[in-house]
């Protein structure tokens, strides 16, 4: 226990209570399930695509590298939150220990941005392959992506690092209750009895820094792109090149879709039930990790072909 300038007194608080849809416990086994499905159809695309890249020869190339770095980030992504989530539904486990809730909130704005980068860096891939055909094997190479991915985790690492340093560092006076079914930052620093301007400036900043620089790179991108394929004379140019571009398109806007509807539904909270933003938040973790395999699963031949050879290779095997 410890006694501040100002009076207030600051119990040591071990453990936080993830106060998760309180006021909505109706949707809590509809939400569950629909939850569950969307975690194991987010593990279960992720591994098949994951498995394939690694096993088909023909998909080792720079573009497919790529797709697996983000496929790991979903995996990650979605084990840092959901189960958790599912186990306050299930069990009512809603306690988190101090040092997991900072964790789970490091990782969170880590692999965020890591993802948001990704995309930034797989549009520059696009952007290439488009506007620069005949130098794209000398620019977009191995060496390019292992230089992305380090450019990748040391920019987020080091930026989002003080997010959570400056919440632990923060005295909390007893409260322990957060309203939400994860460790965001504001919503612990909103516990705390010190001032969280810093915390709060420090976030936004971030988060426009990072999220926003990259959209405005992707914006920029493929307005190149749209300008090149527009020029494109021979019949069926244009078709096949935004087809190359289709089902990295249809991914960011997934993640930038939910985003921005959250940051809108978080605007005008005092409008709207105050389980929309959460709601929202928990589904930003499952949903784009589920549909963005399935997506490129879909969209591009080469890795339909190779899940194709994998379980014919795999049905020989049995025989």
């Amino acid at each position: 226990m410890t006694a501040h300038q100002n009076g207030t007194i600051s119990l040591e608080i071990s453990d936080f209570l993830l106060n998760c849809l309180v006021r909505s416990p109706s949707w809590k086994l509809w939400l569950s399930l629909f939850l569950s499905l969307l975690l194991l159809l987010a593990m279960g695309a992720n591994g098949i695509l994951l498995i394939t890249i690694r096993l088909e020869a023909s998909l080792h190339e720079p573009l497919y590298h790529l797709l697996s770095f983000l496929s790991l980030l979903d995996i990650v992504i979605c084990l840092t939150v959901i189960p958790k989530v599912l186990a306050i539904f299930w069990f009512d486990l809603k306690s988190i220990s101090f040092c997991g809730c900072f964790l789970q909130m490091y990782i969170m704005n880590y692999f965020f941005g890591m993802e948001s980068c990704t995309f930034m860096v797989m549009a520059y891939d696009r952007y290439v392959a488009i506007c620069h055909p005949l130098r794209y094997p000398s620019i977009i190479t191995d060496q390019f992506v292992a230089k992305a991915v380090v450019f990748i985790l040391a920019r987020n690492g080091i930026l989002t690092m003080p997010i959570p340093i400056l919440s632990s560092r923060l005295h909390y006076c007893g409260r322990n209750v957060i309203d939400n079914c994860i460790c965001a930052n504001m919503s612990v620093s909103r516990l705390s009895c010190d001032d969280v301007t810093i915390n709060r400036l420090y976030q936004f900043a971030v988060g426009w820094t990072l999220l926003g620089s990259d959209l405005i790179l992707i914006f920029v991108s493929y307005t190149f792109i749209l300008r090149a394929v527009l020029r494109l004379k021979t019949k069926g140019a244009a078709a096949k090149a935004l087809s190359t571009c289709g089902s990295h398109f249809i991914l960011i806007l997934f993640f930038s879709t939910i985003l921005l509807v959250f940051v809108f539904t978080h605007i005008a909270k005092k409008k709207i039930s105050p389980d929309i933003p959460v709601l929202l938040n928990v589904l930003h973790h499952v949903i784009p990790a589920a549909l963005n395999p399935i997506v490129y699963g879909v969209q591009t031949q080469e890795i339909k072909e190779g899940i194709r050879k994998l379980l014919r290779r795999a049905r020989e095997n049995r025989k």
